[in-house]
């Protein structure tokens, strides 16, 4: 069989209800279809924060395996020297390697992709920026935006030179080939290009005229980029290699539930306030949260031609991709990879058995915990002190809903300990250096 390219597409920040296939009056007609011709994965898990789901989908394992600062936005270098990445792997099998958009595994050009595998980078070395400036956060890497870890200037909308410059490079290749796309919409600033604001400005969708001009404008950021993940798609049919591309989508994390102010005053510049963005109705919570709200979120395969069209409702986890593409590939990692993730390639050809009763783990910042085991789920607080946990039946109550802790405390203290058994298995690959 020829060896398929690879194309994954990773939103920020784009929540359960921000696309059209779930109700959202944000136009996503690209995403739609590729859910439409494909696998939904109708219960994909990440991690509530940018960082830590880009160290595991890269590593397969779980963010917190490499430090208490991988579980959060981080600036600081994450992935030990000489890791073994899904770039480098793809790279073992005769792969080119490109990566387009967001890095967020350290802001120091020094650790720039190119260092972990990745043949080609372009884009933000650093976290969510602003898509016209290219600016990041006021202080040492404001100036983020990078080609090959040379740090440049360019004009014009980030989604459109991410995009751009991903067509540019898949144009380019003469072998198979992995291109990875995280886009940096529609992280804060949200800022969308005039045309795609027009599209929306003509109805209402708040009564309050302030929330309704900043969904407006959310909404034209979502829709540009899913206007551009069109164009990647066009691309491939151009060149004849739909066919023999597995793309997948997905967001990083949930929707922002609550206004980020505090959090776009850090950017130079002026910004307006934004009382209403994305949305992850009808699930709990949102971005920066255990609730299925930040960590579930809208995702599909297409492979045309080996995949049925259809849903899969059983629970998967980003960091099982990596061990999913060494199975396709037939590649031997050099050494105990000890990934948290595994194979799923039985369950995206039907076999459904193979992840019914699977462990999923969550670490973040080292004292908030979350875990599911089958349809049980419980978060652990043990901030400032104290310790508060939440259990819910997700078969039941997906909505959660009801904390049925002190109903079922037996319930409790198992899960209570397998989250003590994971975390014990965290900061084993943490960097000497931070």
């Amino acid at each position: 069989m020829e060896k398929p390219n690879v194309l994954f597409i990773l939103a920020d920040d784009l929540g359960w209800g921000d696309v059209s296939y779930h109700g959202s009056p944000i136009q996503t007609p690209n995403i739609d279809r590729l859910v439409q011709n494909g696998v939904e994965l109708d219960c994909h898990y990440v991690s509530p924060l940018c960082t830590p789901t880009r160290a595991s989908l890269l590593t397969g394992r779980y963010a917190g395996r490499f430090g208490k600062h991988a579980t959060v936005p981080s600036n600081q270098p994450v992935l030990p020297d000489g890791y073994w990445t899904m770039a480098e792997m793809f790279r073992s099998a005769g792969y080119s390697t490109g990566l387009f958009g967001k890095w967020h595994l350290g802001s120091d050009p020094k650790f720039y992709p190119g260092r972990y595998g990745f043949d080609y980078s372009y884009g933000s070395l650093a976290g969510g920026i602003d898509p016209y400036t290219h600016r990041y956060k006021e202080g040492p890497y404001t100036y983020t935006w990078h080609r090959n870890g040379e740090l440049i200037e360019e004009e014009g909308h980030a989604t459109d030179l991410i995009t751009q410059e991903a067509i540019k490079w898949i144009k380019e290749q003469k072998s198979p080939w992995f291109c990875y796309v995280p886009y940096t919409a529609v992280h804060v600033p949200v800022r969308a290009p005039e045309e795609w604001i027009d599209r929306y400005w003509g109805s209402r969708y708040d009564i309050d005229p302030a929330r309704d001009r900043s969904f407006k404008i959310y909404a034209a950021y979502a829709s540009h980029m899913d206007h551009c993940i069109g164009k990647l798609i066009e691309t491939l049919k151009c060149l004849d290699q739909i066919d023999n591309t597995i793309i997948i989508f997905a967001s990083d994390n949930g929707a922002v539930i609550t206004n980020p102010r505090h959090d776009v005053a850090q950017y130079p510049g002026r910004y307006d306030d934004m009382p209403r963005l994305g949305s992850n109705y009808p699930l709990r919570g949102g971005k920066a949260q255990l609730y299925e709200g930040g960590i579930r979120t809208p995702a599909v395969i297409s492979w045309p031609g080996r995949l049925k069209p259809g849903k899969l409702e059983q629970p998967i986890h980003i960091v099982d991709w990596m061990p999913t593409f060494a199975a396709l590939l037939g590649c031997v990692p050099p050494k105990d990879p000890k990934w948290d993730g595994i194979n799923i390639l039985p369950v995206l050809f039907g076999d459904q058995r193979s992840v019914s009763e699977r462990v999923f783990y969550w670490d973040l910042t080292h004292d908030r915990f979350a875990v599911r085991c089958g349809d049980w789920k419980l978060i652990l607080d043990k901030r400032e002190g104290h310790q508060m946990a939440e259990l819910f039946h997700l078969g039941e109550d997906h909505l959660e809903e009801k904390n049925l802790a002190s109903k079922y405390p037996d319930v409790v203290r198992h899960l209570m300990g397998v989250i003590q058994e994971q975390h014990q298995l965290d900061d084993v690959d943490k960097r000497n250096d931070v």
